[in-house]
């Protein structure tokens, strides 16, 4: 290679900050790899997200993976089809069965497991995207149809015992017993796909709450539909009210009020977090509270510490496991929260020292890895976090402003929505700026494009 070709190419790759004043190379086509391969433009128009290496689409992964790169739709509206597509994909999987959390690409049901933040995400990614770009074309009768789907069902596994259709047999250690009239959630499984232990999980209780205030709003401005606008309404506030009552517990241990990850409603209380999101370390990321809630830091001090019982330390990395992988696994996933949620920058500067590490071919994300050798992993990419590590970057490295969920605040009064924190310097982030337009201009422009 010559010294100019080597110039040039390192010029044109993103310098991303490390601990101990080190930089790695990133090519920025990597940022980008879940949108153009993991996204499919179907013949009826909708568009088509499987999570990385499983070829179906959960409703949860599809709208995450989309997110971080509603950004670019400014600089490059072909976008705005392709991501309008996912909402209208998701708003039809719903339909077909609302308590499912996976689909093929028939429509037909890919797994059945009813998961309160399954119903959550697609409401905000619809909300996010609207506020993003003012596009009503989204309003279509198929959304109108989801979006009042997810409220009736809400509505329904608040009074589950009474009402919910939802059966499953469980070979788990899920305990039925739960208290009524709580004003919280009943689930079925976690965001991980793992069965819940006790019945009100509060992470996806929270996302919950954040996604029906978007659904609200959506359904008085797009549809005019004051009933479901308010009946929305009313279902957040006694989740929120819930969650305040139930699901803040006194930590006898660590001394502290904290959020439990999961309550029955009669005072036991689950004291764990688990790397998929929504989780407790995620919830300032989410919308749901602030980065400086005391009870919050109370929490997080707990999740991300060996205290967590999912909580995993080995030579090349920490972070925060799960029960549904090989215990002593750290998720990447769980890392990446740890950094979008946090206000250190040395503390963000590590995380991604760590993810740099740790990464696997092409610079791509696992599902999770064992701390002290990271080249045992499952999953060898996970689409997910390949967008969720790109949303990481984009704060970090470029200095894009974190695309909120809610509108203008949190969702708790008087508190900020979180921001993570610059590595780079003002020119450094104009320079990496650049770099990644170009990236996605060239790949939006290559023949063999999806």
């Amino acid at each position: 290679m010559s010294h100019l070709l080597a110039a040039v190419l390192a010029f044109a790759t993103l310098m991303v900050p490390m601990t101990g004043d080190r930089a790695r190379p990133t090519q920025p086509q990597t940022l980008f790899h879940t949108l153009f391969n993991d996204f499919f433009d179907e013949p009826d128009g909708t568009t088509y997200v499987q999570t990385g290496d499983i070829p179906a689409m959960w409703l949860r992964d599809s709208s995450a993976q989309t997110i971080p790169y509603l950004r670019f739709e400014q600089t490059f509206p072909v976008l705005r089809a392709r991501f309008a597509g996912v909402i209208e994909r998701d708003a039809r999987n719903i339909a077909t069965d609302p308590y499912a959390n996976a689909f093929m690409a028939n429509y037909h049901v890919w797994e059945r497991k009813w998961e309160i933040d399954s119903l959550a995400w697609p409401s905000i990614l619809a909300y996010v995207y609207w506020r993003h770009t003012g596009d009503r074309t989204i309003f279509t009768p198929a959304l109108h149809r989801a979006l009042k789907i997810v409220v009736d069902t809400y509505r329904c596994e608040q009074i589950h015992a009474k009402c919910s259709p939802y059966r499953y047999i469980y070979h788990t250690h899920t305990i039925e017993a739960y208290a009524a009239n709580t004003g919280l959630i009943w689930s079925a499984f976690r965001p991980s796909d793992d069965a819940v232990i006790y019945r009100y999980n509060i992470p996806q209780n929270a996302l919950a709450v954040v996604a029906l205030r978007g659904a609200a709003q959506m359904l008085a401005t797009g549809y005019g539909d004051s009933n479901y606008e308010n009946e929305a309404l009313s279902i957040a506030d006694a989740v929120q009210v819930g969650i305040a009552r139930y699901g803040v517990v006194w930590n006898e241990a660590r001394k502290a009020w904290m959020y439990a990850y999961e309550v029955d409603g009669y005072g036991r209380a689950l004291f764990i977090d688990d790397a998929n999101i929504p989780n407790l370390t995620s919830l300032p990321y989410l919308g749901w509270c602030s980065p400086f809630d005391p009870v919050y830091l109370n929490t997080r001090a707990f999740t991300l510490s060996a205290g967590d019982p999912y909580y995993f330390s080995g030579t090349y990395a920490q972070g925060i496991g799960s029960p549904h992988t090989p215990k002593g696994f750290v998720w990447p996933l769980g890392i990446i929260a740890r950094a979008l949620t946090s206000t250190d920058r040395r503390e963000v500067a590590a995380s991604i020292t760590t993810l740099a590490e740790t990464d696997g071919k092409d610079g791509l994300i696992h599902e999770s890895f064992y701390p002290g050798g990271y080249w045992r992993y499952t999953r060898a990419e996970f689409g997910w976090a390949n967008a969720l590590y790109a949303e990481l970057l984009f704060r970090s490295v470029a200095g894009w402003r974190a695309t909120p969920f809610v509108a203008d605040r949190t969702i708790l009064p008087f508190q900020r929505i979180a921001q993570t924190p610059t590595l780079a310097t003002t020119y450094v982030q104009i320079r990496n700026t650049g770099l990644l337009y170009a990236a996605l201009g060239d790949l939006l422009q290559a023949p063999n494009r999806r």
